[in-house]
């Protein structure tokens, strides 16, 4: 494989190395160094691991052929011969496409060339000790098979027939423990005595390579598919497709909003082993009013993108980061490149939330760190792959696209494909890389891997303005045409709820959410001047009534410590509150006309009246209200999550290291040159003891010795030296007809002249 490697020209060399390019990290000092890399057992299996199926059926029909390597037996036992090409999926000539695979594959360096042909890489066997379900040789397993193996097979009985046909496409090997049915016993005994098969071990039957290829009438694959399955799908108009994407893009940006607003105010907790606690999920899909698959991805999103984060306390919670604020007031173009790239760079599964993995006894939390999974990131990437080769404005099935998946990445697909197909489209559809199930212009910008600004740019043209007015309705409801920027979007999600999303976000008011507002530390004629600026028309009576009343009654019982104290001049406030049931948990007691206490903290006295219909104001030592910093709750500055990736050798990169590895080729060879032409025997790298004897016994017979010499540059010199004396470290003689006093420490080597 060597030989065939430094024969490689420089653009064979450059597709090997491009190819694989595990082979350039750290550069190899010369050709030799690399035939030696690209043959180890790490880098043939990740070459082999990253092979299509066309290629992969195409190499185990390689090492099931023998050796050398014959192209057209590899294509007889594939079925790709003329006769039989349509059935085995081959377009054309079956010979051409399978002569072609074989020129990939020693591209790749899998198989090398000598004069007899093809031979695969001795690390290839072990990768793949079964090629096609096939096992070891008859010669291998000292097994004398019978002429005609099928023939021999068709008379077998009923049980060791069962036996062979379970053998037959893989795996080569069966188990046969104590207590085995006599039946089966016997059917494994005919088989044995057959020579059908061979007793690897006390329970242990292995079929020969020879008698499976008879059984799978001379092939080795059942369904073997060696051109690239062509995806289909349904033609959507690329204008509806952005229209799409651009709408699921401002419905994504107001989630997040919400989610930053609310956990800015009230951070859940941190869970102890990492990770969101299955109820706050729940509070934040209520929240939000999705369903919680969707509220998973949406704070994992924000994770992945910086803007959500522990914030490291003593009793870590969950907050919004500094660079959420940054994040909000840029345009939203620029804001969803960010969330993409992050979504899709990022090795988290929001799928997996809710589920119990293999071999875990609880569920994965959001945010925890169980929803890490680093082969979320490639799947995603050839998932969005394939629907992008579909074509433009084309949405293809699930189903297609896993059946694609697993064509291009046999080796490395997960057992429920299937089900991360889906997870992908659907965080694609959600995120707006996908509109109506075909990528959008904006998705395929991001997967061609263009500039953040180009992204933004392809996807700015998709959403809304941002509008600066509601429209106020009598039914206590407002109506934002568009999505709502800067701060009037923070006050229309601190006054009023949102009821329903779409191309118009409708917004109720209600008591409390009028009451949210003045605790925020509104007054009344702030909200109803706000609403009054913000509305091309008149504020309706309704909603002034309602904000008025609210702000009549907000603040006429206030709440201190005591552990907590409720005061109010309407003593029948206070009686109606000592006569509830609801608030019997607060252990409340009158001490005034006017004032009643309780043993319970002043916030929970706070949220309990809150929750029963009373309107109380926080208080001061001094008698003030309370003014609460609403949403500003923020983690300490994150240091930016940069995903790991491999850093992709270029061809400048690959230009240069072939240099390198040429030059490096060629002082070796002047190296190996130099040895073979010089004078004197080979010197062996002796320890300082042997060398003083080996110089001591020299001076005392007054004969010469060749030594290596290393000089003050680190260059070794042969020199055939005549000791005289060795004392002090050091010996002393002639070189050359010059005096010398040598080091006996820079001596590498000596041996007799």
């Amino acid at each position: 494989m060597a030989d065939d490697i430094r024969g490689r020209s420089d653009d064979e060399l450059r597709a090997l190395v491009t190819r694989r390019q595990d082979l350039a990290r750290p550069a190899p000092a010369d050709l030799s160094a690399l035939a030696a890399r690209a043959g180890t057992r790490a880098s043939i299996q990740r070459a082999v691991d990253s092979l299509d199926l066309a290629h992969l059926q195409v190499l185990e029909a390689a090492l099931a052929s023998g050796v050398p390597v014959r192209p057209e037996t590899v294509t007889r036992l594939l079925g790709a011969d003329e006769d039989d090409a349509e059935s085995s999926g081959v377009d054309g000539s079956g010979a051409a496409v399978v002569g072609s695979l074989l020129d990939d594959l020693w591209s790749l360096g899998l198989l090398w060339r000598s004069p007899e042909g093809l031979h695969p890489a001795r690390a290839v066997t072990e990768v793949l000790p079964h090629p096609a379900g096939l096992g070891p040789r008859a010669a291998d397993l000292f097994v004398r098979l019978p002429d005609d193996p099928a023939t021999t097979a068709d008379e077998a009985p009923s049980a060791a027939r069962a036996i062979l046909d379970r053998l037959a496409w893989g795996p080569p090997l069966a188990v046969l423990p104590a207590g085995s049915p006599a039946r089966v016993s016997e059917g494994a005994r005919w088989l044995l005595e057959h020579h059908l098969v061979a007793s690897t071990g006390a329970d242990q039957l292995t079929l020969p390579r020879e008698v499976a290829l008879a059984l799978r009438g001379g092939r080795t694959h059942r369904d073997p598919t060696l051109t690239v399955p062509a995806p289909t799908g349904t033609t959507v108009d690329q204008a509806f497709v952005d229209s799409a994407a651009g709408q699921q893009v401002t419905d994504l940006f107001v989630l997040i909003d919400e989610l930053a607003a609310e956990w800015g105010l009230r951070p859940p907790r941190v869970l102890r082993s990492g990770g969101l606690a299955v109820r706050d999920l729940r509070r934040v899909a209520a929240l939000l009013d999705v369903d919680e698959a969707r509220a998973a991805f949406v704070v994992e999103v924000a994770y992945a993108a910086g803007l959500l984060a522990d914030d490291g306390a003593l009793e870590p919670s969950w907050a919004p980061t500094p660079a959420y604020d940054e994040w909000q007031q840029q345009p939203a173009g620029d804001r969803w490149a960010t969330v993409a790239r992050a979504w899709l760079g990022s090795t988290r599964a929001a799928h997996l939330v809710g589920t119990t993995p293999a071999g875990m006894t609880s569920s994965v939390n959001a945010l925890g760190p169980d929803a890490h999974w680093p082969p979320a990131r490639g799947l995603r990437a050839d998932v969005l792959g394939q629907a992008a080769a579909a074509g433009e404005a084309m949405a293809v099935s699930p189903s297609t696209l896993a059946t694609a998946v697993r064509w291009h990445r046999p080796r490395r697909v997960p057992s429920q494909l299937d089900t991360v197909v889906e997870a992908v489209l659907r965080e694609a559809e959600w995120l707006g890389v996908t509109g109506r199930g075909a990528l959008s212009s904006a998705g395929r910008a991001l997967l061609a891997g263009a500039d953040d600004d180009a992204i933004a740019a392809a996807m700015a043209a998709h959403l809304p303005e941002p509008v600066e007015h509601v429209l106020l309705q009598a039914d206590l409801t407002a109506v934002a045409p568009g999505p709502l920027a800067g701060s009037l979007a923070t006050f229309m999600r601190l006054v009023a709820d949102v009821e329903s999303r779409g191309g118009a976000t409708v917004y109720r008011f209600t008591a409390d959410s009028v009451r949210r507002g003045l605790d925020a530390g509104w007054s009344v004629d702030q909200v109803l001047g706000t609403l009054a600026e913000a509305s091309p028309t008149p504020v309706p009576q309704p909603l002034e009534y309602l904000v008025r009343d609210v702000a009549r009654r907000h603040g006429q019982a206030r709440v201190g410590s005591v552990s907590a104290y409720v005061r109010c001049d309407d003593e029948t406030t206070l009686g109606a509150m000592l006569a509830d049931r609801e608030l019997s948990a607060l252990q409340l007691r009158r001490i005034a006309p006017t004032v009643v206490v309780s043993p319970v903290a002043a916030d929970t006295v706070l949220g309990f009246l809150r929750d029963n219909g009373y309107a109380p104001a926080a208080e001061t030592p001094d008698g003030g209200v309370v003014v609460p910093s609403v949403g500003r709750h923020r983690t300490p500055t994150q240091r930016s999550r940069t995903p790991v990736t491999a850093s992709v050798v270029d061809d400048d990169l690959v230009t240069t290291l072939i240099g390198t590895m040429r030059a490096g080729e060629e002082a070796a060879a002047y190296h190996r040159d130099q040895l073979a032409t010089r004078q004197g025997p080979a010197l062996p790298s002796t320890d300082p003891t042997t060398t003083l004897a080996v110089l001591r016994d020299a001076a005392a017979d007054r004969q010469a010795v060749w030594i290596g010499y290393a000089d003050g540059e680190g260059q070794v010199r042969r020199l055939l030296f005549y000791p005289e004396r060795v004392e002090g470290g050091r010996v002393h003689g002639t070189a050359d007809g010059t005096t010398r006093t040598l080091s006996i420490h820079r001596v590498t080597g000596a041996a007799p002249g």
